[in-house]
C-alpha cells in the first residue's frame, strides 16, 4: 500500500509520542467507564492522550469537538494509510486493532473513492428501505415473524412465566436471521460469526484470524450470488457497481455483517436495558408508543458505540488544549461526547424537542451510517423492542444494572448477557401458538419463504444454544 507524506514535527506543543499516556482498557474502564472519561477531562480537557493496548492516541471527548472530527473530512481522514505511526512501521506487529483496519471497503475511503462506493451502496439498499415496496415489505414482514418465532420458542422452552438471557437467546439470533435473509446466505450463519466479529471488534489476541475467517465467508457468498443473482443486497450490490471483484464485495458485506449485527444488536439490547433499569425518560416514550423516541433517549445515554473509528490527521491541527500532529492517530468518543452533551444542562442542545437528534450513535458528518442503512436498523431495532414488551406483561431484570457483564474493548460497550424474569402477557399470541405458526398478518408467505429457504436452520441453532445452556447453566 502506498503511504502518505507527513509534515515534520510542529512547534508550540509536545508530541504525542513523547507525552505520558495512561492506558485507556483498565478493570476501572470496565466497571465505569463513564468515570474514566470524565478524569480525563478533569485532567486534559476535551482532548486526552491515551494508550490503546500499547500504541498512544488521542481520545476526543467533549462534543463539539466530536462533532469537529466527525463532520471535517478534509482533516480527519478515515483512510489508515494516513497514520504516520503504520507508515514508518511503529506498530507492534501483532497489534490486534490493526486487522479490521487493513480492511479496504467504503468506511475507510476518503473523498471521491468514498462518495462513489457509499453512492453504490445507497443504490443497492434502496429497495430495502421503502417499506412499500417488496423487498421492504418483505423484509420488515420477516423481521417481525422472526422476533415473534423466537419469543414464542422462550414460552416453549422456559413457559408463560420462566427466565430468558435476551442477549443470547433473543438479540444474536434474531439478528443471525435477519443478515442470512437480507445477504441471501445460502446457509445459515452461525453464532460463531458473532463472536468472530466481537474478536475483531474488541482487539482479542485472535483478532487477526477471526477476520480472516469472516471476510473468507463473505467472499465466498460474493461468489454464490454472483454466479446465482436474487432479491437480496448481495446481488443488488453487484448491480450497482458491477466492476466489484468477489473479494471487493466480501469486504463490503463483512462490515455490513458488523453494523448489522453487532451495533445494530448492542442497539437493540441497550435500548432493553434502558427500559428495564427504569429510565425514566426511555419508559416514558415507550409508554407513549413513541418507540422511535425511545430508542433514540435510550441511544443517547447509552451508545451502541462507545468509540467510533479512528481519524488521522492530515495536517498539523489544534484540537483542544493539545497540537495535534499530521498523521496522528485520534479516537472520537461517542460516549464521552454524549455524557458531555447531558451535563450542559439548560442548554439548546439538551432541550427535549432536540436532544433525541444530537445522539451520534449513527457518527455525523460525510461518513455517518447511510440514510438507508440507518431506517432499515431503525425498523429492526423499534420491531424487536416493541415485540418484546408486546408480548411481555412483566420482564425484570435478574441482576442488579451495575453487575451485568460488559464486553469493554476500545470500540464496543456491548452486554454479553441480559439476563431477565419474563411474565407473557395474558394477550399475547405465543401463549397458544405451536412454533412454526406464524403470528403476523400475512406472516403465512413469510413462513412459507423460512421453511423453504436459508434462514429456518436458526432456529435448530437457537434450540441448540438453549440445550447448551441449560446443560452449562
Amino acid at each position: 500500500m502506498e503511504t502518505h507524506p507527513f509534515a515534520a514535527a510542529p512547534t508550540g506543543g509536545p508530541g504525542l509520542e513523547s507525552l505520558p499516556v495512561e492506558p485507556l482498557l483498565t478493570s476501572e474502564f470496565d466497571r465505569d467507564p463513564g468515570s474514566v472519561y470524565e478524569r480525563l477531562r478533569t485532567t486534559y480537557g476535551p482532548v486526552a492522550p491515551v494508550g490503546l493496548m500499547g500504541v498512544p492516541a488521542w481520545l476526543v471527548l467533549d462534543y463539539r469537538e466530536v462533532l469537529e472530527v466527525l463532520r471535517n473530512e478534509s482533516v480527519w481522514r478515515r483512510d489508515v494509510r494516513h497514520w504516520r505511526a503504520r507508515a514508518q512501521g511503529r506498530l507492534p506487529k501483532d497489534w490486534p486493532l490493526l486487522a479490521g483496519y487493513e480492511v479496504r471497503q467504503t468506511m475507510f475511503f476518503d473523498d471521491e473513492e468514498h462518495r462513489h462506493a457509499r453512492l453504490s451502496y445507497h443504490s443497492a439498499m434502496r429497495p430495502f428501505q421503502d417499506g412499500h415496496s417488496p423487498e421492504g415489505w418483505e423484509l420488515r414482514a420477516a423481521v417481525a415473524h422472526y422476533a415473534d418465532e423466537l419469543i414464542t420458542l422462550l414460552a416453549a422452552e422456559s413457559g408463560t412465566t420462566g427466565f430468558a438471557d435476551l442477549a443470547a437467546q433473543y438479540t444474536r439470533p434474531l439478528l443471525l436471521m435477519v443478515t442470512t435473509k437480507l445477504f441471501g446466505c445460502p446457509v445459515e450463519l452461525g453464532d460463531e460469526m458473532v463472536m468472530d466479529l466481537w474478536r475483531m471488534l474488541d482487539g482479542g489476541p485472535d483478532a487477526g484470524p477471526a477476520t480472516g475467517r469472516t471476510l473468507g465467508a463473505m467472499t465466498r457468498l460474493a461468489a454464490h450470488r454472483r454466479s446465482r443473482p436474487g432479491e437480496d443486497l448481495t446481488s443488488y450490490m453487484l448491480l450497482s457497481d458491477p466492476s466489484l471483484s468477489d473479494e471487493q464485495l466480501g469486504r463490503e458485506l463483512f462490515m455490513n455483517a458488523v453494523y448489522l449485527n453487532d451495533i445494530t444488536g448492542n442497539m437493540v439490547c441497550n435500548t432493553l436495558l434502558e427500559v428495564l433499569r427504569g429510565n425514566a425518560t426511555v419508559r416514558r416514550s415507550l409508554s407513549d408508543g413513541q418507540l422511535g423516541e425511545t430508542v433514540n433517549r435510550a441511544a443517547l445515554a447509552n451508545p451502541p458505540t462507545a468509540n467510533l473509528c479512528f481519524r488521522f490527521a492530515a495536517r498539523d491541527m489544534r484540537l483542544g488544549n493539545f497540537l495535534i500532529r499530521a498523521g496522528d492517530i485520534v479516537s472520537p468518543s461517542v460516549a464521552a461526547a454524549h455524557q458531555d452533551l447531558l451535563k450542559i444542562g439548560s442548554s439548546h442542545l439538551v432541550d427535549p424537542t432536540v436532544s433525541t437528534r444530537a445522539h451520534l450513535a449513527w457518527g455525523a458528518g460525510p461518513h455517518q451510517c447511510p440514510s438507508a442503512a440507518r431506517e432499515l436498523a431503525g425498523t429492526i431495532v423499534t420491531t424487536a423492542v416493541g415485540r418484546i414488551f408486546d408480548h411481555f406483561g412483566r420482564a425484570e431484570l435478574t441482576l442488579p444494572p451495575d453487575q451485568l457483564p460488559w464486553r469493554s474493548g476500545p470500540v464496543v460497550r456491548g452486554l454479553k448477557l441480559l439476563p431477565v424474569r419474563y411474565e407473557l402477557a395474558g394477550h399475547s399470541s405465543v401463549r397458544e401458538r405451536p412454533v412454526g405458526v406464524p403470528a403476523v398478518p400475512g406472516g403465512e408467505d413469510v413462513e412459507v419463504e423460512v421453511r423453504r429457504g436459508e434462514s429456518h436452520g436458526l432456529m435448530g441453532l437457537l434450540r441448540r444454544m438453549m440445550s447448551n445452556r441449560r446443560r452449562t447453566g
